[in-house]
C-alpha cells in the first residue's frame, strides 16, 4: 500500500475501496501459488490488475456517441437537453429554491404551480400537471378517474412499449378493468357506443407510436370518440406517448400527434413524454379539465411519482424555447430533425477528413 502508483489509486478510489481489490488479488495470487503455478510476473504486475478492476467497479453509466441514426434512442437517454435546460437544471439544484414555498404569501406552495401556467398558455389547456414519466402518468390517471370501473380502448392499441411494459398491464396495474373493442385493424367509433354502460369510466386512446398496421384498417378519430364519449357523459383520456408542441411533417416526419390539437379536439386529459419529441428531462404531462386534474393532484401515486426540482427547472426552460419560438435552433433533437441535406453532408465531410480518409461520405 505504500507503493507510490497505489497512494494515486487511494486518491481516485478510496483508501477502502483499494484495500478491499488489493487483498482480493493476493488472495487470488495466493491461491495459485499453492496450486503449483507459476505468478512472478503477475506479482510484479499487481497494481496494474489492481487498477483495471477497480475501473470496472465504478460507475457504468457514460456518455456516448449515438452513431445510430436513431435520435430519439430509448437505450442511449431519449432527447439530449439544451444547454440552457442544463444550466437551469443545475442552477437550481446547486442550492435551495421555493419548490413548494409561495414567497408571495409566506406559506406552503406546490411544486405543480410552477409549470401549470407555461403549459396552459402552449396548449391552451384548463390545467397542467406533471409526474416522473409518462407510464406513471397513465397508471396515476387510470388509478384515480377509473379505479373499480371500465376504461374502453381499441384493440389495435394494445402495444408494447420500451422494455416490454405493456399498456393492458400499466392499466390492470391502475384498479380499473380493460374493455377491449373492434379488431386489430379495424374498429369504429359505433364499437365505443355499443360497449358503454353503467360500469363505464372513461374511453381511452393511445397512440401507437412508431408501431403501424397497414392495409385493411380504420380506427376511429379523436373527435369520434369524444362524440361517442358525450353521449353518456364520460371523460376521454388521450395517452399521445412521444407528443409534440410543433408539426413534424415539415421535416420529412409523419405527423406527430401535437398536444394543442388534442386539446382542441375534445380530449378530457392528454397525456405525453416531456423527455421525446418535446425535448426536455424525464417527465410525464398531464394535461386537461381542472376539475379531473384536480382529482389527480389528490391521489397518492401522484405524490409517489412527483418530479424533482431540477426536473422541474429543466422542462420549464425547455418550454420556454418553444415560447420564444426557437425550439427548431435551441432544442437538440429539432436541430437535429430540422437539419437540411446540405449541412448533414458538409458535416460528413469534416468526420472523413478528421479520420483521415479511414471513412466515406455515402450519397443520400
Amino acid at each position: 500500500m505504500d507503493d507510490p502508483r497505489c497512494e494515486a489509486l487511494i486518491q481516485n478510489y478510496g483508501r477502502t475501496n483499494v484495500t478491499t481489490v488489493v487483498r482480493e488479488s493476493l488472495d487470488a495470487l495466493r491461491e495459485e501459488v499453492l496450486n503449483g503455478q507459476d505468478k512472478s510476473e503477475k506479482l510484479e504486475d499487481l497494481i496494474g490488475s489492481v487498477e483495471l478492476k477497480l475501473r470496472s467497479q465504478q460507475t457504468t453509466l457514460k456518455s456516448v456517441v449515438n452513431a445510430t441514426g436513431v435520435i430519439l434512442h430509448t437505450n442511449l437517454g431519449r432527447a439530449p437537453l439544451s444547454k440552457e435546460t442544463t444550466q437551469a437544471m443545475n442552477n437550481i439544484n446547486e442550492g435551495y429554491s421555493n419548490l413548494e414555498y409561495n414567497l408571495t404569501t409566506g406559506g406552503r406552495g406546490s411544486r405543480f404551480d410552477h409549470l401549470g401556467t407555461l403549459l396552459r398558455r402552449l396548449t391552451g389547456a384548463e390545467d397542467a400537471l406533471i409526474l416522473n414519466n409518462n407510464a406513471g402518468a397513465v397508471l396515476t390517471t387510470l388509478a384515480a378517474i377509473c379505479a373499480g370501473g371500465e376504461v374502453i380502448i381499441s384493440r389495435g392499441q394494445l402495444v408494447e412499449i420500451g422494455g416490454g411494459f405493456r399498456i393492458p398491464d400499466v392499466m390492470s396495474q391502475s384498479g380499473c378493468i380493460l374493455r377491449e373493442v373492434g379488431t386489430t385493424n379495424r374498429t369504429r367509433a359505433s364499437d365505443y357506443l355499443e360497449a358503454m354502460g353503467p360500469d363505464t369510466k372513461a374511453l381511452m386512446r393511445v397512440h401507437p407510436s412508431n408501431f403501424s398496421i397497414e392495409g385493411f384498417t380504420e380506427e376511429a378519430s379523436l373527435t369520434d370518440i369524444v362524440k361517442a364519449a358525450e353521449t353518456n357523459d364520460l371523460p376521454v383520456i388521450d395517452d399521445i406517448g412521444s407528443g409534440s408542441l410543433i408539426d413534424s411533417s415539415p421535416f420529412g416526419l409523419t405527423h406527430e400527434p401535437l398536444l394543442s390539437e388534442c386539446i382542441k379536439d375534445g380530449a378530457d386529459l392528454v397525456l405525453a413524454s416531456g423527455d421525446k419529441l418535446i425535448g426536455g428531462p424525464q417527465s410525464g404531462i398531464i394535461l386537461g379539465r381542472k376539475d379531473l386534474i384536480a382529482r389527480i393532484k389528490k391521489h397518492p401515486l401522484t405524490r409517489a411519482l412527483r418530479p424533482d426540482k431540477g426536473t422541474i427547472a429543466g422542462l420549464i426552460e425547455t418550454l420556454k424555447h418553444y415560447e420564444r419560438e426557437e425550439a427548431t435552433t435551441a432544442i437538440p433533437i429539432w436541430q437535429m430533425i430540422s437539419a437540411d441535406t446540405e449541412s448533414l453532408s458538409a458535416r460528413a465531410s469534416e468526420y472523413v477528413n478528421a479520420w483521415k480518409g479511414n471513412a466515406t461520405v455515402i450519397p443520400h
